[in-house]
């Protein structure tokens, strides 16, 4: 396996998990409300979803033939749609400046269930893996699976500890909790787009097997 490979995998997984999305409108909010630590404890309950995730992308990528399309047209669609919703409410929503953020009693256990529940998860860690081992795809088997998840996971750990670190500066404590309803609105716009170009892929996948 080429090192470009394993170097495209990290760099996909590191921006899988700086992207905004859920995750990253919590981890922000929490930090900012209760500081760094219970940020680091959210984000690494958060991890077991994105390994999940990633697996799921990773199998997508190299093994769609033999798993079959249908399975993952499916939960590209489910998860799009439902990016598209959480999108709308995100941009169309009062907002509420007093709600308590989410993880504040159980940043661990809410970041495990929240990662595994993240509808942002499978249609944009399909999207980075995609783009950036495009150039790889024909090369990639089974085998090289373990390996590929294992450069995914530390791109996964190097950007949580950059994204932890972000959110416990002061100077962004502040920033969020000021503008955290724009920020959130911003983000909404950012879902939407994911969303529907997941559900487009889904579509275009099936169509084309018809």
């Amino acid at each position: 396996m080429s090192p470009a490979l394993l170097a495209a995998t990290f760099a996909a997984g590191f921006l899988y998990i700086v992207t905004p999305g859920p995750a990253f409108l919590a981890l922000f909010a929490l930090s900012a409300s209760e500081g760094r630590g219970a940020g680091a404890r959210f984000v690494t309950g958060h991890l077991v979803g994105d390994v999940v995730w990633g697996a799921l992308a990773l199998a997508a990528i190299i093994g769609v033939s033999q798993v079959g399309a249908a399975v993952f047209e499916a939960l590209g669609l489910a998860c799009g749609l439902f990016l598209i919703w959480l999108g709308a409410k995100a941009i169309f929503g009062a907002g509420d400046a007093t709600a308590e953020p989410i993880g504040k009693r159980r940043p661990l256990a809410t970041g495990v269930a929240f990662g595994l529940t993240n509808p942002k998860a499978y249609p944009v860690s399909l999207a980075m893996f995609t783009a950036l081992t495009a150039g790889f795809a024909s090369d990639i088997t089974w085998a090289d699976a373990p390996a590929l998840m294992a450069a995914a996971f530390c791109g996964f750990l190097a950007a949580n500890v950059v994204m932890v670190f972000s959110a416990g500066l002061p100077a962004v404590r502040r920033f969020f909790a000021r503008h955290g309803t724009l920020i959130t609105r911003c983000v909404g716009v950012m879902f939407v787009l994911f969303g529907a170009k997941s559900v487009a892929d889904a579509a275009t996948s099936f169509a084309r097997r018809s």
